[in-house]
């Protein structure tokens, strides 16, 4: 007889870090991909011309992938729910259903970036230039969308089913090409043509279609796709749908709006000149790379209180979540220490001269201290996820966001104070959503629900 697999986690260190340290890789690879993308660009100019339109086309995109994520995170907090209740027959149904959703999203993304983003652009950027550029790019971009957003309903499955081990196979396929590719298209090498901006598109694109197909042949070769039937599920359903997206409808709606205040304060600091949007450029940078362990503590968090949950083990919620904070807020005050410490050594990589990287220093240690802020409260936001109660999460974010436009609007726009106190909203968000979501989980409101 076949041996039945076990999909339970349990709470200990070590099943935190066997779970997490995979997902940080990752989250990780997409930040580098970015990250390298940045890079190739800075140094096509020397007015960081490139590097201050990526900073606009990169948070556009962002707005879409996080769509995805939102859909990522509730369809996880399901799988791991059930998981933790031993219903694995149920695991490929909510797969398949949630990839049918994904693929509606990500062509609804594909037309409305070709056909609006025009509008949306020109509406709320003073610069020809910088418009006609990001648009272009955009374009392109988004047929990227699709992939990443299967990429992602992977992510969930792997992590739901507490085997991350296996995303890291598909990331550095996709780092491999993404890195080759930039520097080929971007700059015209292996006999491929010089695309400049437009280069770190198309190898975007590649390198996200690259890491889906990798990551896909690995789990069929180890046999997942069989033991979860990942594959004999592909009608219709009308009540798993509905599940996922009562579920994780508000975390789209939390996700987005977090990222379209992002946006309004990327277009707030386009009004300051290209030099603070492409300093701003690289803060983002700064919290996608530095931020990987605190965003795979995070994902850690949904999964696992879901989980244990699943195994009527409510009462050890809090426990687990003190587990992971002293790994999320450890990780995250050694990369503060590092960043304050070499500064210098992480801007130099950009290819811009000595004003911008002494604007830039002092913005980095205000933007290192909200990374610390986010290790707490993404962690505690995240168990919100898991509980299963993503309405919350939705009244959460909006409050907080409320206090962060306020803030941006009144800094950058009404008083125009520099970005280094625009970049201080860090500390607002980050400890709204820790005061909100702390008292939401210490009151217990959560227990019982059922899923």
């Amino acid at each position: 007889m076949a041996t039945k697999v076990n999909y339970k986690v349990s709470i200990t260190t070590r099943d935190i870090l066997r779970m997490a340290l995979p997902i940080s890789l990752a989250i990780l690879v997409p930040q580098i991909n970015f990250i390298t993308n940045n890079i190739f660009l800075g140094h096509l100019d020397e007015h960081a011309e490139s590097l201050s339109t990526a900073g606009i086309t990169g948070v556009y995109y962002l707005l879409f992938a996080v769509i995805g994520q939102g859909l990522n995170n509730g369809l996880q907090a399901l799988i791991a729910r059930r998981a933790g209740e031993d219903r694995i027959g149920e695991i490929g149904k909510l797969f398949s259903q949630g990839m049918i959703i994904a693929m509606g999203l990500a062509f609804t993304g594909i037309l409305l970036t070709w056909f609006l983003a025009p509008a949306v652009l020109s509406f709320s950027l003073r610069s020809q230039e910088l418009r006609d550029q990001a648009v272009h790019f955009l374009r392109i971009r988004i047929w990227g969308l699709p992939f990443l957003y299967i990429y992602q309903m992977r992510n969930a499955l792997l992590v739901g089913t507490n085997q991350s081990k296996y995303l890291v196979y598909g990331t550095l396929a996709e780092t491999i090409v993404n890195i080759t590719l930039d520097y080929a298209l971007i700059y015209g090498h292996l006999g491929l043509p010089a695309l400049g901006f437009n280069g770190a598109a198309y190898a975007s694109i590649a390198a996200e279609a690259a890491g889906m197909l990798v990551v896909f042949l690995v789990i069929n070769a180890k046999g997942v796709s069989k033991q979860l039937q990942l594959y004999k599920h592909w009608r219709f359903d009308a009540a798993n749908t509905r599940l996922i997206l009562v579920q994780s409808s508000p975390l789209v709606f939390q996700y987005s709006l977090s990222i379209m205040a992002w946006v309004f304060f990327y277009i707030l600091i386009e009004h300051h000149g290209r030099q603070a949007l492409a300093i701003s450029n690289t803060m983002r940078n700064i919290f996608g790379l530095f931020g990987v362990f605190t965003w795979a503590f995070a994902s850690t968090t949904n999964a696992m209180v879901s989980n244990i949950i699943g195994q009527k083990m409510e009462d050890r919620v809090i426990e687990l979540i003190h587990k992971i904070l002293r790994l999320s807020v450890g990780f995250a005050v050694i990369v503060a220490l590092l960043l304050n410490i070499f500064p210098t050594a992480f801007l130099a990589v950009y290819g811009q001269d000595a004003s911008f990287t002494a604007a830039a220093i002092p913005v980095i240690r205000v933007v290192s201290s909200a990374l610390v802020m986010m290790s707490f409260a993404t962690i505690w936001l995240n168990a919100v996820t898991g509980t299963a109660n993503t309405r919350i999460n939705l009244l959460i974010e909006l409050i907080t966001i409320v206090f962060y436009c306020c803030y941006v609007y009144l800094v950058l726009e009404r008083w125009n104070m520099s970005i280094l106190y625009g970049w201080m909203s860090e500390w607002v968000y980050w400890l709204s959503l820790f005061v909100f979501s702390y008292l939401y989980i210490r009151s217990g409101k959560w227990k019982g629900k059922i899923i």
